[in-house]
């Protein structure tokens, strides 16, 4: 099984390491993926220490338990998402290897051709 992309029903967004992404912490838009080398928590989805969401090296603390975000360190809720990058909705939107995700979520389509 590849964890290249997969989607985040918590989150509501595709992740893995072949998703192009920003950092989570606020306005710190270092260039990252969605891979599990990101993810607060070192594993899926976050896994039991995590908040599943993604971060640069600056933003990640590692040692504990896992790998995570200073507010999960800290007990506290985590950051809202950062958005998908232009990037990657180009993709979805545009990529031949998209076009049966894009016949099948019109409603997600439509959302995201009017958020560019």
């Amino acid at each position: 099984m590849s964890w290249a992309v997969g989607f985040d029903l918590h989150w509501n967004r595709d992740i893995g390491y072949g998703v192009p992404a920003t950092c989570d912490s606020p306005s710190c838009g270092v260039a990252i993926d969605r891979g599990l080398g990101y993810v607060c928590g070192g594993e899926p989805y976050g896994g039991k220490h995590g908040c599943g969401l993604f971060f640069c090296d600056e933003h990640l603390l590692l040692g504990g338990p896992s790998q995570r975000c200073q507010r999960c360190v800290n007990g506290r809720p985590s950051y809202d998402p950062t958005p998908d990058t232009d990037e990657w909705i180009n993709w979805k939107l545009t990529d031949e290897s998209w076009s049966t995700w894009r016949d099948e979520n019109p409603d997600a389509v439509a959302l995201m051709t009017g958020s560019r």
